[in-house]
């Protein structure tokens, strides 16, 4: 994360101090050169405690009241493949590929289709560090920018061109339990900004497996991302180690410099939604305006009514 304002660390052996000790230049040196490696892999050093003081920072998802599954734990076996991992060979590549060579995304979905869930190599996989089918878990590419926005509170940007599907950012925080959702939903006024995010996956034997994520006190760089009816990136759940997804956001299309990160907090955007799905989102309540701006924009965020019905009477399916 690239803060507004930047700190520049110097090049390692090039100190301006002439007669500095050689042990203290080779201390200089080394901490010089991890600042540079911290910035590049974009994460932030200053500013973040101006923007969030309260916030715990967290790359990965933690486990959350209510929840029965914690998502640290490793419970995929690994594959054996020795050398290039294959579908139909590897067991973490079911039907095809998830990445080409250039760590792109291959199905980043198109109207009226589903985005497909993607598996990745794990911990006890036997092929290398450098599989094409490790992505995500290689954390943050690209630097990032938080910033002021006019209307919107804070946003997050991106100061480097990124391709499309590229893997951008993580949307992470506590996993937690349906009963634990709907308590921190109904401490909530109009006011409250809302981070909880509700993950529905449509297995083919009609199961929903449901996810849900809140940021809003412990919780990444994802927390930071804004609405837009128009959005630039997709969120695609994501399993490596866990059966808990990572909620991976990848580039809808090319991204130029300085512009602002979206995504469709309701998952219309190029994912097909059945008629519960319609319903629990466009249910009356007070709605909060979208400030988009859009030529599609629908005036008001998304809302799952399903989270705000009354304590332990879920009307989730």
């Amino acid at each position: 994360i690239a803060p507004r304002t930047k700190c520049v660390a110097s090049p390692p052996g090039r100190s301006s101090v002439a007669l500095i000790p050689q042990v203290v230049r080779v201390l200089l040196d080394v901490l010089s050169y991890l600042i540079a490696e911290l910035f590049r892999a974009g994460i932030a050093l200053t500013c973040s405690a101006l923007i969030s003081p309260w916030l715990k920072y967290t790359p990965d998802h933690v486990a959350g009241p209510g929840t029965d599954i914690d998502p640290t734990q490793i419970t995929f076996p690994g594959c054996i493949c020795l050398k290039t991992c294959l579908p139909g060979t590897c067991s973490c590549l079911r039907h095809a590929e998830n990445y080409d060579d250039n760590s792109c995304l291959i199905d980043t979905g198109s109207q009226g289709k589903c985005a497909n869930p993607v598996f990745e190599c794990n911990i006890l996989c036997q092929c290398s560090d450098q599989c094409k089918n490790r992505v995500v878990q290689q954390g943050l590419q690209f630097q990032l920018q938080v910033f002021k926005t006019d209307k919107k509170g804070w946003g997050l940007r991106t100061l480097e061109f990124i391709p499309k599907g590229r893997f951008v950012c993580e949307y992470a925080g506590e996993v937690l339990g349906y009963s634990e959702v709907q308590r921190r939903i109904q401490l909530q006024t109009i006011q409250d900004p809302n981070y909880i995010i509700a993950v529905r996956e449509h297995v083919y034997s009609g199961q929903v497996i449901e996810t849900f994520v809140d940021p809003a006190s412990i919780g990444n760089i994802g927390r930071f991302l804004n609405h837009s009816c128009e959005p630039n990136l997709l969120m695609i759940p994501v399993r490596i180690d866990s059966m808990v997804p990572k909620l991976a956001l990848f580039a809808a299309k090319d991204i130029l410099p300085e512009e602002e990160l979206s995504y469709d907090y309701s998952g219309r955007f190029l994912n097909l939604m059945d008629s519960k799905d319609k319903e629990r989102l466009d249910q009356g309540k007070t709605r909060k305006p979208c400030y988009c701006g859009t030529r599609s924009c629908a005036a008001f965020l998304p809302y799952d009514s399903s989270l705000y019905c009354p304590l332990g009477k879920s009307n989730i399916s």
